[in-house]
């Protein structure tokens, strides 16, 4: 997995956007996939807002996703070993570059169709503790025409990820403004933030 992790850092620190095309094997991809169709069967998702405990607040104007929280006390299989690898990635990331990550965060996220996020940034003006976002992609046979790219703006440049199995995404929660475009088709990942203490 090391060579997943420099992949994923070093596309960080080249260009402010870490990206690793194969950081989910496909079994485990499909694992979490099945298990975030499954809590929606079950209509166990619910509608995402913004802001922390402190202020929520939901504004379909805002975003239209349905989200999960995930819990690292759950016994599902797909979401310990999801778990596992997080801690080992947040290992070698303290290890190589200091990071001084202490704890982390995810929530599954489905997107169904004509659904969005507008403009924001990730860390809350009253807690600084989100240090990385981090978003890993579910979606099997992705096209062009399915929409949903991540849209990040940096200063001199606007890139545009496609939202495709397997891809991971790592930026900074405080610096990069970001968006998630109209989606044609569900449109799911797992999506969370690694914290300083």
């Amino acid at each position: 997995m090391d060579d997943v992790f420099e992949t994923l850092i070093s596309s960080f620190i080249e260009n402010k956007i870490g990206i690793a095309n194969q950081f989910l094997s496909i079994e485990l991809a499909n694992q979490l996939k099945q298990n975030l169709v499954d809590l929606n069967q079950n209509e166990l998702l619910i509608m995402a807002k913004t802001g922390n405990a402190e202020k929520l607040n939901l504004n379909l104007k805002v975003r239209s996703d349905l989200i999960f929280w995930l819990d690292k006390q759950n016994n599902n299989v797909a979401e310990k070993l999801f778990f596992t690898q997080i801690e080992q990635f947040i290992k070698y990331l303290n290890m190589t570059c200091f990071a001084g990550i202490v704890d982390y965060e995810f929530h599954y996220s489905l997107y169904n169709k004509g659904s969005f996020y507008v403009k924001h940034i990730d860390q809350f003006k009253n807690d600084s503790r989100r240090t990385y976002s981090m978003i890993s992609y579910l979606n099997q046979n992705w096209q062009e025409d399915d929409g949903g790219e991540l849209m990040v703006y940096q200063e001199n440049n606007i890139e545009i990820i496609s939202p495709t199995q397997g891809k991971t995404i790592l930026f900074k929660s405080n610096e990069l403004p970001h968006e998630v475009l109209i989606t044609n088709q569900p449109r799911m990942s797992i999506t969370g933030w690694l914290k300083k203490g």
